[in-house]
């Protein structure tokens, strides 16, 4: 079985030019109109699109891709939907593609491109945040931080900057900077978001937290599921989800308040999931968290998944 996974690979290389060439001369279509033309919009037609142009043996698409890949992580919106742009034109001259005989095809194609480039710009996005390390000198690294306290606490003032209170959100000592260590300031933004953006989700898990025997620490795990969702994007397996919610909501491309709203989703399925595991202690926190990863990983393999960031809280 080993050793077949490894033919395969190089199985198909060997045939897909023969397999190409049948289906142009069948369909007079080239691959990418056909994948644009009958592939589901989202994941589906992202991903195979993206296949596509990285296989491509065509000088003039190579250097596009080349291109694209060096300016992406830099590029504000416009200039990525230039790009997005100047590479619908290089495949459909390259492909022979007539724009009065194709009118879709640029338009399928360019929200493919920038669906793409765009997740590869949220990653360098991210991947700054986390190299961002907290600095309690930064006075905005230092209001963001209060804010969250505010957010989660309002009714209890601080009585310091350093404080065993922060104890009581799940932070592990007096000063909360030591806990941003592994995912820097990706960490805070995330915490803070969730806290803003649903409140009332953030104060419903920080309340199931503080349970006596099934609690856990709140923002401890929260910098555990600012991981997760790190590594899910990094990897690359977040692609479904993220190629998906472009599709949905009919973007250009991710932004990072799109990772941000992947977080908080997680936050909240993994408080649900911790309660309905019943835990003993904050011991099994490992084998739950495992767990519930690999819900998230099988759910990912589905090329229609979306993780709907609709937080209901039910009132009692």
């Amino acid at each position: 079985m080993f050793l077949l996974d490894r033919l395969l690979p190089f199985i198909f290389s060997y045939i897909r030019p023969f397999i190409k060439w049948f289906l142009h001369a069948f369909t007079r279509l080239s691959e990418l109109q056909r994948i644009c033309y009958g592939a589901r919009a989202g994941a589906s037609r992202t991903r195979q699109v993206e296949r596509s142009l990285t296989l491509s043996k065509s000088y003039e698409i190579k250097r596009v891709v080349h291109d694209l890949d060096e300016v992406a992580p830099y590029a504000d919106n416009r200039n990525l939907l230039e790009f997005s742009f100047r590479a619908a034109r290089v495949v459909m001259q390259a492909k022979r593609i007539k724009n009065n005989v194709h009118p879709d095809f640029s338009r399928l194609f360019i929200n493919c491109v920038s669906t793409i480039w765009g997740y590869r710009r949220l990653m360098y996005q991210i991947e700054q945040l986390r190299a961002e390390k907290y600095d309690s000198d930064n006075p905005e690294h230092e209001y963001k931080l209060l804010e969250l306290w505010q957010l989660l606490m309002p009714e209890a003032p601080l009585t310091g900057r350093v404080s065993k209170q922060w104890q009581d959100i799940g932070f592990q000592g007096d000063d909360p900077k030591t806990d941003f260590r592994g995912m820097g300031m990706l960490g805070l933004e995330n915490l803070l978001y969730f806290a803003s953006a649903y409140n009332d989700a953030a104060k419903h898990v920080l309340l199931h937290s503080m349970h006596p025997t099934r609690g856990y620490t709140y923002a401890i795990v929260g910098i555990n599921l600012t991981s997760m969702a790190y590594n899910l994007v990094k990897t690359g397996q977040a692609k479904t989800h993220f190629y998906n919610v472009v599709a949905l909501h009919k973007q250009d491309f991710n932004t990072i308040e799109d990772f941000h709203k992947l977080y908080c989703y997680l936050f909240f399925e993994f408080d649900r999931f911790w309660m309905e595991s019943d835990p003993r202690n904050i011991m099994d926190f490992r084998e739950i968290y495992q767990a519930f990863e690999i819900t998230k990983l099988e759910a990912l393999h589905n090329e229609n998944t979306i993780f709907k960031t609709n937080l209901v809280v039910e009132s009692v």
